[in-house]
């Protein structure tokens, strides 16, 4: 191994140390700036390797979640099938119970006709056997005392005639003269095509069956929702109801409710104006029903800060229930509010 003798270079000039410096520094900084180059790329390397490897565990998460989606769909549609199929063993029994209740009540229809048909055939043989005894005695006597008797055994046969029932027409509580006959009748017309108009065209009625496919059935459903606090699902079965008829006034009333339970205030709003427009005209028959939407109604508007105007739609329900002592206090109550004379409780 060559050992340098000095540190300094002898018999060298001050322009070829200078030269050599430079050479030097520019080799330090060719070595510096390759090995920042190759520090960049292997960086480089490595955030791409991560992102490969980031990419890979996002794609496998994600086919992990699509097959447990697709697995939970299985499953729902497989439980949807049974509950299907359930419900078609089901009505098939009941169709089946009631072909058997049919033909034993045209069996126990037959037994009495049978029953019916051997009395009066036991009938005409003992008014045969009185007639052949009572002529028999006749010829023997002669008494006209047996030709009488013959007479009362048979006897005279029924008089035909017509009875005729006269039915009231009025379906309203109150007295004919109180009443205002045209616009009850406009009102029962109303409810009459309201029930006919059946609509079961929308794609979200298509899986119901017959039975759920009836508008008071839903209503009720709705009804038993509502009294164990499923609003939710109320007013779903309501949304269905109106689906299938959109002209039936209870349907947006209870379903205003739900929306009021639930401070839906400008839908509670909606369906009880929806609601009033259906309740036309007015007559004794929808008051409590008007009384209702008015109510509900103006309660929203008294949530959202709307004092006048629930002030408004109280007053409209006094004017239909004057004797309502509840509505006379909640719209005393408004108008303290409104004139900011309410005291703090």
């Amino acid at each position: 191994m060559a050992m340098w003798d000095s540190l300094v270079m002898e018999n060298a000039d001050k322009e070829k140390m200078q030269r050599i410096r430079e050479n030097a520094v520019i080799k330090a900084q060719e070595k510096a700036n390759e090995e920042e180059k190759s520090k960049a790329v292997t960086k480089q390397e490595h955030k791409k390797y991560a992102l490969e490897a980031t990419m890979k565990l996002e794609e496998t998460e994600r086919k992990r979640i699509e097959n447990l989606k697709e697995e939970e769909r299985k499953k729902v549609t497989e439980e949807l099938e049974i509950w299907k199929e359930k419900q078609r063993n089901v009505e098939k029994q009941r169709r089946i119970q009631r072909k058997e209740e049919i033909c034993q009540e045209r069996k126990h229809i037959e037994e009495k006709k049978k029953q019916e048909i051997n009395k009066t055939k036991i009938l005409n043989v003992g008014i045969s056997k009185t007639r052949s005894t009572s002529t028999r005695s006749a010829g023997r006597s002669g008494n006209i005392f047996s030709e009488k008797l013959e007479e009362e055994c048979v006897p005279a046969p029924r008089t035909a005639g017509t009875i005729k029932i006269n039915f009231t027409s009025r379906m309203f509580p109150t007295a004919l003269r109180e009443s205002r006959v045209a616009e009850e009748e406009e009102w029962l017309h109303k409810q009459a095509e309201a029930r006919r108009a059946m609509n079961a065209n929308f794609s979200e009625l298509k899986d119901l069956n017959e039975e759920e496919k009836n508008p008071d059935w839903l209503k009720d459903k709705g009804n038993k929702m509502f009294a164990t606090g499923n609003y939710l699902a109320a007013i779903n079965a309501y949304n269905l109801a109106i689906l299938l008829n959109n002209k039936i006034p209870v349907l947006y009333l209870n379903r205003a409710a739900c929306h009021l339970k639930l401070r839906n205030l400008h839908k509670t709003i909606e369906d009880s104006s929806k609601a009033l427009e259906l309740l036309i005209p007015p007559v004794p028959d929808n008051a409590d029903a008007r009384v209702k939407a008015y109510v509900r109604r103006g309660t929203a508007f008294c949530q959202l800060e709307l004092y006048t105007e629930g002030l408004q739609d109280y007053e409209a329900a006094l004017k239909i229930d004057p004797t309502n002592k509840t509505l006379e206090q909640d719209a005393e109550k408004i108008q303290h509010i409104i004139h900011g004379t309410e005291q703090a409780s």
